[in-house]
């Protein structure tokens, strides 16, 4: 699939945030974090503006021209993560500060991520739901994956339903073996890509 691709800026913030609101609007996660619909639509865009404001500050987001999705990722170094992480707390605190639910994703994700090796990682890619089954996300994504292969870099997510996983696992990526499970929610599945050779 042909699909232009280009990496977003500052100026990109809203539309970044706009895509991922509407892709994770009816996700499993989302659901279990924001119950309430009425809610959800207040808040859900405040919560993902946090993560395409630290991805713009220390990562990279590739963002299809047209508008329709975009995926999220950073270069993560082997070794312990220096200082503390308060990016689930600031995930609470801008989005629904009486909301534990809005903090505790960040942290039991937060506490399953590898750090042994160096590795790419999929911080999250949305596609718009008008444009969803298409293979937009797959060919997003693609350009990363190849590099990985090149480089003899892994890669990492975490998926949030057994769709996502399902597309994951078509490219080339395996379950951890060991699920997050939200209480009284879903589950969400690790998952680790090693690079193709050859």
């Amino acid at each position: 699939m042909g699909v232009r691709i280009r990496q977003a800026d500052e100026r990109d913030r809203d539309r970044v945030v706009r895509i991922l609101d509407e892709a994770f609007h009816d996700d499993p996660v989302s659901t279990w974090i924001f119950p309430d619909e009425d809610h959800r639509r207040a808040v859900h865009g405040a919560f993902l503006g946090v993560f395409a404001d630290i991805t713009l500050a220390g990562g990279r987001i590739d963002l299809l021209e047209d508008g329709t999705a975009a995926a999220l990722w950073f270069s993560v170094p082997a070794g312990a993560p220096e200082g503390t992480d308060d990016t689930p707390a600031l995930m609470r605190e801008t989005a629904d500060p009486d909301n534990e639910r809005a903090e505790l994703v960040g942290r039991l994700t937060g506490a399953v991520h590898p750090h042994d090796r160096a590795h790419e990682y999929l911080l999250m890619i949305g596609v718009s739901p008008q444009c969803q089954g298409e293979g937009i996300g797959e060919a997003l994504i693609s350009g990363v994956l190849e590099r990985c292969d090149r480089e003899g870099i892994p890669a990492y997510l975490e998926a949030s339903s057994m769709r996502s996983r399902g597309l994951y696992e078509r490219l080339g990526f395996t379950f951890t073996g060991r699920t997050v499970d939200l209480p009284d929610g879903p589950a969400m599945w690790p998952m680790w890509r090693e690079p193709r050779i050859g």
